[in-house]
């Protein structure tokens, strides 16, 4: 290195600041390119190329210890060759989880969408960042149509959106947004001075809500849960009891959030009913439609989120039944005259100045409590215009097909029980091994099969066939929750499922 140093220090016009040399760029842009390049190689292989291969395994699944062991986590103070680098890529993509196999039912997100992996592809590249449009000019003109498109499935003349990381995001925003309508001195003030503020969910809502409470300084009890019926959905006449037992208390109710698709059963809340009570007492209605909300795009299903149309704001995210890959989430407000803007907005001088040479008005980035953010809606964008709206729809109508389909084979093999018909892609069922079939119902039946499910999905990930999710729930003991989304799932996947249950619990 000194030996080089010196030959740059003879060099005509080189220059040294604090012995730093400045002449000439200090990346090897050629090296690093052949490594682009072979990194890039590898993800085809192990990644793009497999997402459809049944034949190989979920997960390569190692404890915490010995799999800190093999990936070898320790940062050094000189850097590591290219090669070593590159069989480290090779080790991540082995031990990591493959999301877009085709049996990986284990989250509410699956499977691989080629055309939104290419706009990540793009975007990581570019490395932009939404928030003006002299910085991004492209992705922020995206962002406008796809939001303008997702305001007209929902059903509303006009409106306002900003994509968010994640869906739990959306919903806070639409708790502050809510807030702020509500008493808008808050941005300026603070909480002293307000009233006890209280907001509704139901008791299947996601705690995403809970934790929006607590973050904004609205404390978690002061979100009353609002009891479901036995599908899981909000009952409106308990809503009511609530909203008027929080006025005779003196607090101040604000907002109704109701689920379009709760994370367990897939229950949809009645939404006209509940926009009725909403109406009836100037309440803000939040629809977390973070999961249900993609069933907008199917003419059969978008029936599920009747009323949807009178909320003031939507959660939904492309990510999950359509693949736009995560994370990929809008919040949507039927507001137009800028609630968003006027709610987050800093006005920041070094960023938004009101005397640029074009159009301010698509300096989207003051809507938004971030200052960077990724230009998420590319991702859906780039999908949606090679798939078309048929090509959306297809995906949600199939998954729920499949869904369909699992449910009647259930109902036909012993041993298997389902919680309940489903409406959406949920499908929650219990699995009894024979030993248990003849067991009296009573609390030390439930007590044993509440043990079967962990016990199945060891020995599924261990053995990395599939992976499927398991939870108790509401007083019931632990049950699977087979979860519909890849459009690369098929028929014969559905039979494995059920075939590789009956044959990891054989012997329970």
């Amino acid at each position: 290195v000194g030996v080089c140093k010196q030959e740059m220090l003879q060099k005509k016009n080189a220059v040294l600041v604090d012995g730093v040399i400045l002449n000439g760029p200090i990346m090897d842009s050629k090296a690093g390119e052949k490594f682009v390049e072979e990194a890039c190689k590898i993800i085809m292989e192990e990644v793009v190329q497999k997402a459809d291969d049944v034949t190989e395994k979920v997960c390569e699944w190692q404890a915490p210890e010995k799999l800190k062991q093999i990936l070898d986590l320790e940062m050094r103070d000189t850097g590591e060759c290219h090669q070593k680098i590159l069989q480290l890529c090779r080790d991540v993509i082995k031990y990591s989880v493959k999301t877009n196999h085709p049996r990986f039912f284990n989250q509410l997100y699956a499977g691989m969408d080629y055309y939104s992996l290419v706009a990540r592809f793009i975007t990581e590249a570019l490395n932009p960042s939404v928030y003006t449009y002299e910085v991004s000019p492209v992705f922020l003109l995206v962002e406008e149509a796809v939001i303008k498109k997702m305001i007209e499935f929902i059903g509303w003349d006009e409106g306002d959106g900003i994509f968010n990381p994640g869906g739990s995001v959306s919903n806070m925003y639409a708790m502050n947004l809510a807030r702020y309508r509500f008493c808008p001195e808050i941005k300026e003030k603070g909480l002293s001075g307000l009233p006890r503020l209280v907001l509704f969910a139901s008791e299947e809502c996601h705690y995403s809500m809970k934790k929006a409470a607590s973050f904004l300084g609205i404390g978690t009890e002061n979100v009353y849960f609002i009891k479901t019926d036995e599908r899981g959905k909000m009952i409106p006449e308990e809503l009511e009891k609530q909203v008027q037992r929080a006025r005779k208390e003196g607090s101040a109710p604000f907002l109704v959030c109701a689920t379009a698709g709760t994370t367990v059963l897939g229950a949809f809340d009645p939404l006209d009913k509940i926009a009725d009570i909403c109406e009836k007492h100037g309440l803000w209605l939040h629809v977390d439609a973070s999961w249900g909300g993609s069933a907008l795009i199917s003419r059969k299903h978008r029936r599920l989120l009747q009323g949807i149309h009178r909320a003031d704001s939507v959660a939904w995210n492309p990510h999950k039944m359509l693949l736009a890959g995560i994370q990929c989430c809008a919040l949507l407000v039927k507001d137009n005259s800028g609630l968003l803007k006027k709610c987050y907005s800093a006005e920041a001088a070094y960023l938004f100045q009101q005397d640029k040479f074009y159009d301010v008005s698509y300096d989207t980035g003051d809507k938004s409590i971030q200052c960077s953010r990724r230009p998420d809606a590319f991702k859906f964008w780039l999908m949606w215009k090679a798939l078309g709206t048929t090509g959306l729809e297809e995906r949600v109508n199939r998954a729920l097909a499949l869904a369909r389909y699992l449910v009647e084979e259930i109902k036909k093999r012993e041993g298997f029980q389902l919680l309940l018909e489903p409406e959406y892609a949920n499908v929650c069922f219990w699995y009894i091994p024979p030993s248990l079939r003849k067991m009296e119902d009573g609390p030390e039946f439930w007590q044993k099969l509440h043990q079967v499910a962990p016990i199945i999905k060891e020995r599924m990930m261990k053995k990395g066939s599939m992976m499927l999710g398991y939870q108790p729930h509401w007083g019931k003991v632990n049950f699977f929750r087979q979860v519909v989304i890849s459009p690369q799932v098929s028929r014969e996947d559905m039979d494995f499922l059920l075939d590789e249950i009956e044959l990891l619990a054989k012997d329970l």
